[in-house]
């Protein structure tokens, strides 16, 4: 597995440019927005959560997605165990996209969701690059 990140790792730093750190900061924006969005709107968190709330608490979910989102998002702005902060984010950005056929569709929140899991799943993968806090502390050895 430690021979795996590092082969990973060496890939990401070689192939690392400023357009793949651009779409990381943007995720990691993009995920405190909606962690903040969560907390100042829990009304519509509710009914979002309304076809599922029987399957798992209410308010440990609303938590942990709003605490997960902004913590996680200020971790990958910087590049601070990208990995980490997008493994806690794949069941939340899972559920985003599952909500969408248990409940009301709404096409407009499913591809969002949709992308979002994407570039998630991309850069737990590739992790945070070269122009990162990651890389800056590696470096510091």
């Amino acid at each position: 597995m430690d021979t795996t990140v590092k082969g990973l790792n060496k890939w990401a730093n070689a192939h690392s440019t400023i357009t793949f750190n651009t779409i990381r900061i943007a995720l990691g924006f993009f995920l405190i927005y909606k962690g903040a969005y969560f907390i100042t709107n829990s009304g519509s968190f509710e009914d979002l959560i309304a076809p599922v709330s029987n399957f798992m608490g209410g308010m440990l979910t609303f938590h942990y997605i709003a605490s997960a989102h902004i913590m996680g998002g200020i971790m990958i702005v910087f590049g601070l165990l990208t990995r980490w902060a997008l493994l806690a984010q794949l069941p939340i950005l899972i559920g985003a996209v599952l909500i969408n056929f248990l409940g009301e569709m709404n096409s407009i929140n499913l591809l969002i969701a949709t992308l979002t899991l994407a570039v998630s799943i991309f850069y737990t993968i590739y992790g945070s690059g070269k122009y990162s806090a990651d890389y800056y502390f590696k470096m510091q050895k």
